[in-house]
Formats: C-alpha cells, sequence, structure tokens
C-alpha cells in the first residue's frame, strides 16, 4: 500500500512541475507575441521619441515590464487593439495607454492614441491620431 502511495505522490509531483512549466512557457510566448506586434512597438517607438514623457519618467533607462494579461484594459481583436503597458524609468513609473486600428486594405495597423499616465497623478499625451467626423 505504501508503494503505490509513493508513486501517487511522485505523479502527482510530476504532472504539478509539467503543469506548472507548460503555464509558464504559455506566458512567456504571449509576452513575447505582444513584443513583436505593429502596435505594440508603434507606441513604444511614440514614447521613445517623446522628450517631455522621457523626462518625467526619468528615462533613460526606461523599462518595459509585462503586460497584465487580464487587465480589462488590453483588448485586442481584427480591427482594434488597446493596451495597458507598464513602463518605468530611474524618477517614476506608470502605464502606457495605447489605441491602434488596423487598415483592413493594407491589413496594417495605425496608432490613434498614445497617452502616458504617471503614479502621481500625471498625464502626458504623446500621440493623438483621433479625426473628428465632419
Amino acid at each position: 500500500m505504501s508503494r503505490s502511495t509513493s508513486l501517487l505522490q511522485q505523479m502527482t509531483i510530476f504532472m504539478t512541475v509539467v503543469t506548472g512549466g507548460g503555464c509558464a512557457t504559455m506566458y512567456y510566448l504571449m509576452q513575447k507575441n505582444f513584443a513583436k506586434s505593429e502596435y505594440y512597438r508603434q507606441a513604444l517607438e511614440q514614447l521613445n521619441s517623446n522628450s517631455t514623457a522621457m523626462a518625467s519618467l526619468g528615462a533613460p533607462p526606461l523599462k518595459i515590464h509585462n503586460i497584465h494579461l487580464s487587465d480589462r484594459h488590453n483588448r485586442i481583436d481584427h480591427s482594434s487593439a488597446q493596451l495597458k503597458i507598464p513602463v518605468t524609468g530611474s524618477k517614476t513609473g506608470g502605464y502606457l495607454y495605447t489605441t491602434s486600428t488596423r487598415d483592413s486594405l493594407t491589413n496594417r495597423w495605425h496608432l490613434q492614441q498614445v497617452v502616458l499616465k504617471l503614479r502621481k497623478g500625471d498625464t502626458v499625451e504623446i500621440f493623438n491620431n483621433t479625426q473628428s467626423e465632419e
């Protein structure tokens, strides 16, 4: 009886390790896919080229953290993408809120808005391409 209990314990430990490793791998691959996406890279390029936002963060150095996958601000479908990207510099940190739309003809992403919201409450508008319909 103790032999079968020991075997069950070993199987449980093995399955726990395999499941945990699989979840960690999936999380890593999802983060990597976000980092390679066009809408993500365009937003970070806008941040890096905005001297006011970079100075507010105390960057360089600029650290881009992993996206919180369960955050309701992170929504992506076939025609639009909204992200909340955590960033920090040497002074403070905050979130880079981005909105992008996909052109159905060219299948390319176009930034609509990029806003940096700092921890201390300040907001820096980095890019705004929203056009009013007349």
